[in-house]
């Protein structure tokens, strides 16, 4: 069995809490210089490369800049630092509700991605937690939606973040999440879905299959009032956009949700009118690292909920 190979640490320091790009060269490849596997590679073209090689953006293992003569080695590491996209500051805060040596437990806002990805990078939780805490090692041991609200769990120490993940890998860990949708009287709540589900790469939903199930959530009602239900709802497994597909599923989706029934389109950066109603309630476990046993609860609210006029269209003053 080959063994992976010992990544170096990056030579680079982190720009606005995000880590530099990591890139290593093919084992196989009939490319003379590391300079033309960039070109491929990244397909940025010629005059890219050539103005980062010249400024000295791009650095090898120990810090040297890359020259445009760099023989090509198999195995070799480059870094440098990607051109930060406009973002669209998510207006709302992210609050701690609890940190030890161990972890970070932030209350994440609808709207602010977990981790970088695509075209939200500075401005999602881990490197805004990384900036204000001062802590550049920190590491989401999870992730929820960008449009999802609650309770995510970071580590500060790189070499325990796979204890942490393992919580969720082996479904060691309680969640339950809130949500508000129609009410139906006729559900029968609470229930258990399961169904196979299915998250192609560069399609915006999920979608149900046929086969072995392996998504499986238990449905609750709450409460109910004027045609609404807020709900409880506990996954058994972690499929993306589990909840937001099993709830469609039963005929209640939730409000807000641009993918489920029926695809509306991405949310336009910067419209932060309509949050998906759906929170990331509690977080219970056992700390694999201390021992202790851990209960969180995330402070927010669904506005559907507590401003029930204005979701429905009734309005509640000026127009």
């Amino acid at each position: 069995m080959r063994r992976k190979p010992r990544i170096p640490p990056a030579p680079l320091p982190q720009r606005h809490g995000v880590d530099p790009v990591r890139i290593r060269l093919p084992r196989e490849g009939s490319w003379a210089t590391a300079r033309a596997y960039l070109v491929e590679r990244l397909a940025a073209g010629d005059g890219v490369i050539d103005t980062m090689i010249g400024e000295g953006l791009i650095v090898l293992e120990d810090g040297r800049p890359l020259t445009a003569e760099e023989a090509y080695a198999p195995g070799l590491f480059l870094w440098f630092h990607r051109e930060l996209p406009h973002e669209e500051r998510v207006p709302f805060p992210l609050d701690v509700v609890y940190r030890d040596e161990h972890i970070v437990v932030a209350d994440k806002p609808h709207f602010l991605a977990t981790t970088p990805r695509g075209s939200h990078v500075a401005e999602t939780a881990l490197a805004r937690l990384r900036r204000e805490l001062e802590l550049p090692e920190l590491g989401a041991a999870h992730r929820l939606d960008r449009l999802t609200a609650g309770l995510v769990l970071f580590t500060v120490r790189p070499g325990e973040r796979g204890a942490y993940q393992s919580l969720f890998r082996d479904r060691l860990i309680a969640k339950e999440y809130e949500a508000v949708a129609p009410y139906d009287s006729g559900l029968g709540l609470p229930r258990t879905v399961s169904s196979r589900i299915l998250k192609e790469r560069g399609v915006m939903a999920a979608r149900e299959v046929a086969g072995e199930p392996n998504a499986v959530s238990v449905v609750d009602l709450v409460e109910h009032r004027d045609g609404l239900g807020r709900y409880r709802l506990t996954p058994r497994t972690g499929q993306t956009h589990q909840l937001r597909v099993h709830m469609s599923a039963l005929d209640v989706p939730i409000l807000g949700d641009p993918l489920y029934p029926v695809v509306t389109g991405p949310v336009p950066a910067g419209d932060f009118r309509r949050p998906l109603q759906l929170l990331a309630r509690t977080l219970e476990f056992t700390d694999p690292v201390t021992g202790r046993a851990h209960r969180f609860v995330s402070g927010r609210t669904l506005e559907a909920w507590t401003a029930y006029d204005t979701w429905s269209g009734r309005g509640t003053g000026d127009q």
